[in-house]
């Protein structure tokens, strides 16, 4: 079992800080912005295998960033952690999780919010994606109908059949608004105890 911190929540203060610092001259631009870290952290919470704190933070942040003081890294960190525990809180007390965007692809930009958070939630399955489908398991099938939604959405997959639903809008719409729903049921697959 992996270590917990204190699962409150970050306030819209620590928000704005994290975003400011993420922002900065000291952070790489292709580190991941909030959304991205929201979805990427509940890939962290999902994944079957825990993932190293350095290796993660590096990803997150695309490199290490040029911290200014050791106090800027910990108070950064300890929130990172902190917002961590906070979803680990909600997806192992089966509460509802709060997204940080629209549950929609519908938008004027080119690249929805929802499919930003999409794609650093697979930078997180990335990180160990041998054991989130591992092969033979009973748990492979249902991995994969669980996962379908999110990596249509994420738009990283070239295959034909998520080309052809990424065309149907009304399916695509129809899965994005399934995501909070999935996040819960596959955190239960690697975490609910065995009957």
């Amino acid at each position: 079992m992996q270590s917990r911190f204190t699962s409150a929540p970050l306030s819209d203060d620590e928000l704005d800080r994290l975003e400011t610092f993420i922002f900065s001259d000291v952070v790489s631009e292709d580190s991941l912005d909030l959304i991205g870290i929201h979805g990427f952290l509940c890939a962290l919470n999902i994944s079957p295998v825990p993932a190293d704190e350095e290796e993660w933070m590096d990803v997150l942040f695309d490199g290490k960033p040029n911290w200014i003081s050791t106090e800027q890294e910990a108070e950064i960190t300890s929130m990172l952690n902190r917002w961590k525990g906070s979803i680990y809180s909600d997806l192992s007390n089966d509460r509802e999780l709060g997204m940080p965007c629209e549950l929609t692809l519908e938008t004027k930009n080119e690249e929805s919010e929802l499919e930003i958070w999409a794609q650093a939630f697979m930078e997180g399955v990335f990180l160990n994606e041998d054991e989130w489908f591992s092969e033979g398991t009973d748990k492979e099938e249902a991995v994969a109908e669980l996962m379908l939604p999110i990596m249509v959405i994420s738009n990283l997959f070239d295959e034909k059949e998520f080309k052809e639903i990424r065309r149907n809008k009304i399916a695509t719409e129809q899965m994005a608004n399934e995501i909070p729903d999935i996040l819960v049921d596959l955190f239960l697959l690697y975490h609910a105890p065995e009957k």
